[in-house]
């Protein structure tokens, strides 16, 4: 089941070890100070990056405009969680467990990735801000980068953690 708020909350509430990796990066990302904050600061609008943590872990640093719903999609991923983390703005996050979704996309290996199709009703909404968290698992599939009240610019990385 997924995990989302404010990263000192979040931290409590975690497998330390599992997750040790991807807060030691997320400690670096809000530390004004640090070449991976400054280095996110320097993004330009559809700038996508990914950061080798370790031989298991990865971020893919990222800056967007949000979006419609409609120009959205739900996924999710069977090798690895998302910790979706916001350095700056305001987003939606739909939320539904795999079970309750038809599939649109099977799994793609190399991306690890499954798309599914959105449904018509609105399911669960995660409204996420600059110093909030999501973490999503296996079983949790994720619409993210709807807009929040306006369309807006997002500062964000995903750390990709091993399962």
């Amino acid at each position: 089941m997924a995990i989302f708020g404010n990263i000192n909350n979040i931290e409590k509430q975690i497998d330390k070890e599992l997750f040790k990796i991807a807060f030691e990066y997320i400690t670096k990302i809000f530390d004004d100070k640090s070449k991976e904050y400054k280095r996110l600061q320097n993004l330009n609008i559809g700038d996508f990056i990914k950061v080798e943590l370790d031989s298991n872990n990865f971020a893919l640093e990222q800056v967007y405009y949000t979006k419609e719903r409609e120009n959205t999609f739900f996924e999710s991923h069977k090798k690895y969680i998302d910790v979706q983390v916001i350095l700056e703005g305001k987003e939606e996050i739909e939320l539904e467990n795999i079970k309750y979704l038809i599939i649109k996309e099977d799994y793609n290996f190399e991306k690890d990735l499954i798309i599914y199709q959105t449904p018509n009703n609105r399911t669960s909404i995660i409204k996420l801000k600059t110093g909030d968290i999501g973490i999503f698992f296996p079983e949790d599939a994720h619409m993210p980068c709807i807009k929040y009240n306006n369309i807006q610019k997002i500062i964000k990385t995903v750390v990709k953690v091993k399962v």
